[in-house]
């Protein structure tokens, strides 16, 4: 038997079920003793040497580097070596909350692939996949544990999906 469910209902329902996984997730990590990850992608018609560009040029990184259109991402600084930190302030536009989202790297493969430890000690990785019609954009971050992973992943969603923009 087949039934219409109209799309608000759909996207609920989606919703619903991802919050409920990643309640699972979270207590499930509690338990472990090896680190989560979350794992984001997105597709970009940009080559893998445009999206670089994006990730590692300052002025670009203000340009894509927030969640949503009511904050943005004033400076940016960039040391591009393994061992170097790079500097993020990501900030409300009314100007009532902002902080420096900052990092060291330990691995740089030009136009490939960045891993870095956050300033907290979580790792991320970003790999840029070159496909026959741009890049996939894989992002992996171990999670913090002051907001829900489904918060997580949607604001780090949201910043991926403007890089590739």
């Amino acid at each position: 038997m087949v039934q219409d469910i109209p799309e608000f209902y759909e996207t609920e329902f989606r919703d619903n079920w991802n919050k409920a996984f990643d309640l699972i997730e979270e207590r499930l990590s509690l338990w472990s003793s090896s680190p989560v990850f979350i794992t984001l992608e997105a597709r970009s018609k940009h080559s893998p040497a445009t999206l670089w560009t994006k990730l590692t040029q300052p002025e670009l990184v203000k340009t894509w580097n927030f969640a949503s259109e009511d904050w943005h991402c004033p400076n940016a600084k960039n040391d591009l070596r393994v061992g170097g930190e790079f500097h993020y302030e990501m900030a409300a536009k009314d100007g009532s909350m902002s902080f420096d989202f900052w990092g060291t790297y330990t691995k740089i493969e030009e136009n490939k692939r960045l891993e870095f430890t956050l300033g907290d000690g979580r790792k991320v990785s970003i790999e840029l996949f070159e496909k026959p019609h741009g890049t996939l954009v894989v992002e992996r971050f171990e999670p913090e544990h002051e907001n829900s992973h489904h918060l997580q992943r949607q604001g780090w969603q949201a910043i991926l999906n403007n890089l590739v923009n």
